[in-house]
């Protein structure tokens, strides 16, 4: 089953089971994101992405510069290890990273948690590429992709036991669009999947079909 499929299946069954005031609360929440077109603002192909320096899941720092080793680089942003679409989307990308290797291009992955969740869920889902902590959201401000979570929304996520604040450290309640970029050594956008919907990923099997075609 490819993750477009796995993720659509969760769809469904998340439809079906998630009590319908709590389900409508999430389908709101994201509506208003779509309507705001806030993708629109985010880093997107052709521009420069900006340096990062973040800490992995071991805490130790990294730079962009350290992950361009090859031709390529492939970043993915997720919202954290609490939300079973992210987890989806990390064992796809886990599964396609050797091939991604075959085609020159190195892969991370950054979200919002602290290292320590970070490292929760590398070792939850087998991950052997690095995943760096953004605390606060910092690095993807600068990208455009950060939004705050309203309050009707927390208070769903809470009802089910998942508590954002904790996972990243903070009270901001932000977090970021489920981007994906691929960039090459001179830091040049030269691919982008920003989608305000959080139930939508990139399917690791077009980023592959994209670096064949190189």
């Amino acid at each position: 089953m490819t993750l477009t499929e796995e993720l659509t299946q969760k769809r469904e069954n998340s439809a079906r089971v998630i009590p319908q005031d709590k389900y409508e609360v999430m389908k709101r929440s994201t509506k208003e994101l779509l309507d705001a077109e806030i993708s629109k603002k985010a880093i997107q192909t052709g521009d420069i992405l900006p340096d990062f320096i973040l800490p992995d899941e071991n805490q130790k720092e990294v730079t962009l510069g350290e992950m361009l080793q090859d031709d390529y680089l492939i970043i993915s942003f997720y919202r954290g290890g609490w939300c079973p679409y992210c987890n989806m989307e990390l064992r796809a990308l886990q599964q396609f990273s050797e091939d991604f290797k075959n085609h020159g291009a190195n892969l991370v992955a950054i979200s919002p948690e602290t290292p320590d969740n970070s490292l929760t869920t590398s070792e939850k889902n087998e991950l052997q590429f690095k995943i760096l902590s953004d605390i606060d959201n910092q690095y993807a401000k600068q990208l455009n992709l950060a939004f705050q979570m309203p309050e009707n929304l927390r208070e769903v996520y809470h009802s089910f036991g998942l508590h954002v604040d904790e996972h990243n450290g903070n009270n901001d309640y932000e977090l970021p669009m489920p981007a994906t970029y691929v960039i090459d050594k001179n830091k040049n956008v030269i691919y982008d999947f920003v989608p305000e919907d959080y139930t939508q990923r990139l399917d690791p099997k077009e980023i592959l079909r994209f670096l064949q075609s190189r």
